[in-house]
């Protein structure tokens, strides 16, 4: 690393790239733990991407370093290398590029609002042993879990978006669809009555709030 990297460089935190992984995934896997293999594909892939968000978060900010190479002079920050220039849509849309911006407050309730979906539709799961849920967020829509996770992957693409993440993210949000629509086929054929009039009521994904 050169001189010219190391004033305000902030990244190299290794240990706040394990802290800030496990912490997260812990969160998740402890109220939202997979049952079948495919879920657990899927969780990993959750994983890989919160990895290797943290990853260019606080390690090693790979597509900070190709845009600086590819970009020069034109790369619109005075130093690209300070963590808070690693805020990449607040940089480009020239909007000063702090915690108390509108994309990073929009960031954070995504985050936090498809955290509580991913826990209240686990609870309710779990709570409703036969049958079909339709207590809590399932009143709303029919895969709150689901839309927990891509709301917790658009907020961090929107707070910290990178080469890696925006590659990975439409491979995750296609697999959770898909995964919620195999969970509905198995439902209609488990308690084909109760679900289809289920599903004519609850919307999939966007809730129709009356």
């Amino acid at each position: 690393m050169n001189q010219t990297h190391a004033v305000g460089y902030a990244y190299g935190l290794w240990p706040l790239v394990a802290v800030n992984v496990a912490l997260f995934v812990g969160f998740l896997l402890s109220f939202a733990k997979p049952d079948t293999k495919i879920e657990w594909r899927s969780f990993g892939l959750f994983t890989s991407f919160i990895v290797a968000l943290f990853v260019e978060m606080y390690g090693f900010p790979l597509t900070i370093y190709f845009l600086a190479s590819w970009l020069g002079n034109k790369y619109p920050v005075a130093d690209p290398f300070s963590h808070v220039n690693g805020h990449l849509l607040n940089v480009f849309m020239g909007i000063r590029s702090d915690h108390g911006s509108l994309l990073h407050i929009l960031s954070n309730v995504l985050i936090f609002a498809g955290g509580v979906l991913i826990v209240r539709g686990w609870n309710v799961v779990h709570a409703v042993k036969e049958g079909v849920a339709e207590q809590g967020p399932y009143a709303y829509v029919r895969h709150p879990q689901y839309l927990g996770f891509v709301s917790v992957i658009i907020g961090f693409l929107i707070q910290w978006p990178t080469f890696v993440t925006l590659l990975m993210a439409p491979v995750l949000i296609i697999r959770y669809v898909l995964l919620a629509y195999r969970e509905e086929k198995e439902m209609l054929s488990k308690y084909p009555k109760e679900y289809k009039a289920y599903m004519e009521k609850v919307p999939a994904w966007i809730p129709m709030w009356k």
